[in-house]
C-alpha cells in the first residue's frame, strides 16, 4: 500500500517510545481496564443463563447481547464522538456503564431484564470506543501512531485473555454477584484515569460549525459506498470479517464446557485459549514479519485459522480443544495486516467512519454466527457445531484468497 515505507519503520518504534506519551499511557490502560470489565460480565451472565436454563441457545443468546450492540451504537452513536468533546464522551459512557451493571448485581433481577441490561452496557460502549479511536490521531503521530495501533490491537486481545481467565475464576469463586461489582470498579476507574490524564479538548463539531442531524444518513451512505466501492478497503475489510466464523467457539463456550464436565472456569479457560494465541501471533507477527511481506500471508493465515477448527470433528478431550482453539487464534494474527492495509488505505477524514462501518459489520457477522451456533448445540454436540463454522469459514477464505491474489495483480491505481 501507498503506506508501506512508513509502516516499514514504524516496526522498528520500540514500544517504549509510545508508551513514553502520558496520554497514550492513559488510553491504552483505559481500554484495559474497559475491556476486562466486559469480558467478566461476559462469562458472569453467560454461565448464569446456562446454569439457570441447561440452553445452549440461550446462552449464546446472552453473550450476543454483548456482542450485537455494537455493531448498533457504531451506526447510531458513534457520531456523539463528533458532536461533544471525545474526552467527556468516554467519561460519560464508563459511568453509565458503572452504573448499569451495578443494576445488574442487584439479588432478584429476572434473566430478561440482565440480558436487557448487558445489551444496554455494550451499547454504550461503542461511542466510548469511537471517542477513544478518534483521540489517538491527536496524540500520536506518524509513525508511532502505526505502532500505537499495533500496541492497542494486542493489549485488545491481551485484555480479552485477563477478562475471560478472570471472569471464569471470579464467577467461580465469588459468584455472580461480586463479578458484576468488580465489572462496575473497572468502568470507574477507567473514567478516573481519563479524567485525570487525558488533555481536554474542543468539540470536533466546534471548529466546523456542527452538524447538521439530516446529514448522518447522507454520510452513512457515503461511508459505505467508500468502503465497498474501493477493493484497497473491501478486501482487508473483508479478511477482517471472517473472524465471524472462527469465533464461533464464544457462543457455545458453556455447553462445551458442560460436554468436558467443568464449570465456570473451564467456560473461561476456553473463551481464553483463542485470545491468548491472538495474543501472541500478534506480538510474534508484528515484531518479527516485515510489512511489507505481512499482505502475502493474509490468505494463508486466514484460510488456517478457519481450517483448524475442522479438527473439532474428531471430538478431541479438553487439553487438545485448547491447543485447537489457541492455534486458530494464532493464525488469526493476519489480523493485523488486515487492520494496517486499511488504514493506510482510508482517507484521513472519512477514517472514524469506515471504521465503524467495518466493525458493525463484523460484530453483526459474529452475532448472527454465535446465535446459529447456540440454536445448532441445542441438536448436536458444541464440538460438531464448531467443526461446520470452521469448514464454512475455511471455503470462503479460500475464495477470498484467490480474489485477494487476482487483485493484487491489478494495477495500483485500480486497486486503489
Amino acid at each position: 500500500m501507498a503506506r508501506g515505507g512508513a509502516q516499514e519503520q514504524a516496526a522498528k518504534i520500540p514500544f517504549r517510545d509510545v508508551f513514553a506519551v502520558a496520554e497514550f499511557r492513559a488510553l491504552w490502560l483505559a481500554q484495559l481496564l474497559s475491556v476486562v470489565g466486559d469480558q467478566l460480565a461476559r462469562v458472569a451472565l453467560t454461565v448464569l443463563v446456562y446454569d439457570r436454563t441447561r440452553s445452549a441457545l440461550l446462552a449464546a443468546v446472552t453473550f450476543v447481547a454483548s456482542v450485537v450492540p455494537i455493531f448498533i451504537g457504531g451506526l447510531t452513536l458513534a457520531w456523539l464522538a463528533d458532536q461533544y468533546a471525545r474526552r467527556r464522551v468516554m467519561i460519560a459512557c464508563d459511568l453509565v456503564r458503572a452504573a448499569l451493571v451495578l443494576i445488574m448485581a442487584i439479588p432478584g433481577i429476572p434473566l430478561a431484564a440482565l440480558v436487557a441490561l448487558l445489551f444496554v452496557v455494550t451499547l454504550v460502549g461503542a461511542p466510548f470506543s469511537s471517542a477513544r479511536a478518534a483521540i489517538y490521531p491527536d496524540v500520536l503521530s506518524g509513525d508511532s501512531y502505526v505502532m500505537g495501533t499495533a500496541v492497542t490491537l494486542t493489549t485488545y486481545q491481551f485484555a480479552q485473555v485477563l477478562g475471560f481467565a478472570a471472569g471464569g475464576t471470579a464467577v467461580g469463586f465469588f459468584g455472580i454477584r461480586t463479578s458484576l461489582i468488580l465489572d462496575a470498579a473497572t468502568f470507574v476507574a477507567s473514567a478516573l484515569i481519563v479524567q485525570a490524564w487525558v488533555r481536554p479538548r474542543p468539540a470536533p463539531s466546534a471548529a466546523v460549525g456542527g452538524r447538521r442531524e439530516a446529514s448522518r444518513l447522507t454520510d452513512l451512505v457515503a461511508g459505505a459506498r467508500l468502503v465497498f466501492g474501493r477493493p484497497a478497503l473491501r478486501t482487508p475489510m473483508l479478511f477482517g470479517w471472517l473472524a465471524t466464523f472462527y469465533v464461533a467457539p464464544e457462543g457455545v463456550a458453556a455447553p462445551l464446557a458442560h460436554d468436558f464436565g467443568g464449570g465456570a472456569v473451564a467456560v473461561g479457560v476456553i473463551l481464553a485459549a483463542d485470545a491468548l494465541g491472538q495474543t501472541v501471533g500478534a506480538i510474534a507477527f508484528s515484531r518479527f514479519v516485515a510489512p511489507s511481506t505481512r499482505l502475502r500471508f493474509m490468505g494463508p493465515l486466514a484460510v488456517a485459522a478457519c481450517g483448524v477448527l475442522a479438527l473439532f470433528f474428531w471430538r478431541p478431550g479438553f487439553a487438545l480443544s485448547l491447543l485447537i482453539l489457541c492455534a486458530s487464534g494464532l493464525f488469526a494474527c493476519y489480523q493485523l495486516a488486515a487492520n494496517a492495509a486499511f488504514v493506510a488505505a482510508a482517507p484521513p477524514e472519512r477514517r472514524s467512519q469506515a471504521f465503524g462501518l467495518a466493525q458493525g459489520g463484523l460484530y453483526l457477522g459474529q452475532g448472527t454466527v454465535m446465535i446459529l451456533a447456540g440454536a445448532a448445540a441445542q441438536h448436536y454436540a458444541p464440538a460438531r457445531v464448531i467443526a461446520v463454522c470452521g469448514a464454512v469459514g475455511t471455503v470462503v477464505a479460500l475464495a477470498m484468497a484467490i480474489g485477494s491474489a487476482r487483485e493484487s495483480r491489478l494495477p495500483t491505481n485500480e486497486r486503489r
